[in-house]
C-alpha cells in the first residue's frame, strides 16, 4: 500500500538526475539506522553509497543527533552577515587545524557546488586584487566533475560529464588529461608555460575523480601536478568534497601526496551526512589580498544559510567522532575486504577493470553496458547501489560491518554474473 504523502506529492516533485517519464518509481523511505535504509513496506536495504558518499558514520549517529538537538534548543540559524555564533567559529578553527598544510581562512556555504564556485571566485579576484589582469581561466581535467552550478560545470569534463547540453553556455576552460607519463607531464608543462598569463588556477579532485567515473591517479601524479602549478604561478585548488573525511584512507586525500593546496573545497561528509554544509578554505596569503581599506577588494559572496548553526553543530560532532572512534582504521579494513571480495569480478563477462581505494570499490564495465538497468536488481537483493555511466561502485559508510559489506559485494558478483 502506497503512503498518502507519496501519491499526493508525486505530481509535484522533480527528482534529481532522472528522466521522470521513464525512470522507475522512487522507493519510499520510512527511516534510516546505521548503514541501512528502511522502506515504507518494511524492507531493509544495506546502503552501499552512503547517500552520495556523505553519511560517513552511518545514519542516526547518537552524538550528532544529540549535538544538533541541543543546538536546536538554543538557535537554529542566524545570518553570518554582521553576526557571529559559536558553532561556526569553533568549526572554522577546527577545520583549519586538521586540513593539510596551512589554510587558516574558512568560508562556509551550503553545498559542494557553491564551495567550488566560491573557490573559483576567490582565485579570480585574488589576481585582480594583486593588479594582475587577464588571469581569468582555469585548467581542469577530463573525467573531472565539480558540481552542477555554472562555474562548477565549466571546470567539469565538457564531453563526458552530464553537462554536455550546457557547453555553449559556460566559460571554456583548459581541459586536459591527467598526465600518466613523463611525455604527458612535459606537454602539460609546456601548456602551462604558454597559458600561465591566462590561468588563475588548476582544479582537481585529488586521487579519485568521483562522479566522472571513479578514475584513480596516484599520489605521485598529484604531487607533480601541484609542483607544476607552483612552478607556473597558478593557484592549486583541491576539490575534496567527495574524497575528504577518510574516504580514500587518509583524513584528506592531499595528505597522501604530501601537498597543501592554496584553496580546498569540502562538503558531503562534513556534517556526517546529516545537514547541508560546505566550506572553502584558503591560505593566509590569499586572504591578505582581500584584506584592505578598499571595500571593493572584499569577497562579495554570502549564501543566506552559510555557517548554519545546526549544520555547524553536526560538523563539530562529526569531528568529535573522528577523534574518538577508529574511522581510518575501519577504512583500512574496508579497503582490504573490497580488494579481496571484488577481485573475482575481473573474470566476469564485460568487466574491464576492478579498482579499490580506501572505502571505494569500483567495477568498470565495457562501454555501452547499461549499468543503470542493474539498479532494481540490487534492490531485489536488499542492497542500495546506484551504478552509473560505466561503473558499478561501492562507497559505503565507514562504519559498514563486514557482514553488510559481504552482502554488497556478493550482490555485485551475482548480478554481473
Amino acid at each position: 500500500m502506497t503512503a498518502d504523502w507519496y501519491t499526493e506529492g508525486l505530481p509535484h516533485i522533480w527528482r534529481p538526475y532522472a528522466q521522470m517519464k521513464t525512470a522507475p518509481a522512487a522507493l519510499a523511505v520510512a527511516r534510516t539506522e546505521g548503514c541501512r535504509i528502511v522502506l515504507e513496506d518494511g524492507r531493509e536495504l544495506v546502503d552501499g553509497v552512503a547517500s552520495w558518499w556523505s553519511a560517513c558514520h552511518g545514519y542516526n549517529h547518537p552524538h550528532i543527533r544529540e549535538r544538533v538537538a541541543a543546538q536546536l534548543e538554543k538557535m537554529p540559524h542566524v545570518m553570518l552577515g554582521g553576526l557571529a555564533h559559536e558553532p561556526a567559529y569553533t568549526l572554522a578553527k577546527r577545520l583549519s587545524q586538521i586540513v593539510p598544510g596551512k589554510l587558516p581562512r574558512v568560508f562556509f556555504s551550503d553545498s559542494g557546488s557553491v564551495a567550488v564556485e566560491v573557490a573559483m571566485k576567490i582565485a579570480l579576484q585574488y589576481w585582480k586584487n594583486l593588479g594582475k589582469s587577464g588571469k581569468d581561466r582555469f585548467l581542469c581535467f577530463t573525467n573531472g566533475y565539480h558540481g552542477d552550478t555554472f562555474a562548477a560545470m565549466s571546470v567539469s569534463d565538457p564531453e563526458k560529464s552530464m553537462h554536455k547540453a550546457f557547453r555553449h553556455a559556460v566559460i571554456p576552460q583548459f581541459v586536459v588529461d591527467i598526465p600518466s607519463d613523463e611525455y604527458a607531464f612535459a606537454e602539460l608543462d609546456s601548456l602551462l608555460a604558454s597559458a600561465s598569463r591566462e590561468l588563475a588556477g588548476m582544479i582537481i579532485e585529488p586521487l579519485v575523480q568521483g562522479a566522472g567515473g571513479f578514475k584513480f591517479h596516484g599520489p605521485d601524479v598529484l604531487a607533480a601536478l601541484h609542483g607544476l602549478a607552483k612552478k607556473h604561478g597558478i593557484l592549486f585548488i583541491a576539490d575534496e568534497i567527495a574524497t575528504g573525511f577518510g574516504r580514500t584512507g587518509n583524513m584528506f586525500a592531499c595528505e597522501e601526496a604530501g601537498i597543501s593546496p592554496d584553496i580546498l573545497c569540502l562538503g558531503k561528509a562534513l556534517t556526517g551526512g546529516t545537514l547541508p554544509l560546505a566550506a572553502t578554505l584558503a591560505s593566509e596569503e590569499i586572504f591578505q589580498a582581500f584584506y584592505s581599506d578598499d571595500p571593493e577588494a572584499a569577497l562579495m559572496h554570502g549564501p543566506t544559510f552559510m555557517g548554519n548553526a545546526l549544520a555547524c553543530a553536526a560538523a563539530n560532532a562529526s569531528l568529535d567522532i573522528f577523534a574518538k572512534e577508529p574511522r581510518l582504521v575501519e577504512v583500512e579494513a574496508i579497503e582490504a575486504q573490497l580488494r579481496e571480495e571484488l577481485a573475482p569480478c575481473r573474470a566476469l563477462p564485460r568487466v574491464v577493470d576492478v579498482r579499490v581505494k580506501g572505502a571505494i570499490g569500483v567495477v568498470q564495465m565495457e562501454e555501452g553496458f547499461d549499468v543503470a538497468a542493474l539498479r532494481p536488481k540490487f534492490v531485489e537483493k536488499n542492497c542500495w547501489v546506484r551504478p552509473f555511466s560505466d561503473v558499478v561502485y561501492l562507497a559505503p559508510a565507514l562504519t559498514v560491518s563486514a557482514d553488510e559489506l559481504v552482502q554488497l559485494t556478493r550482490a555485485i558478483k551475482e548480478i554481473l554474473q
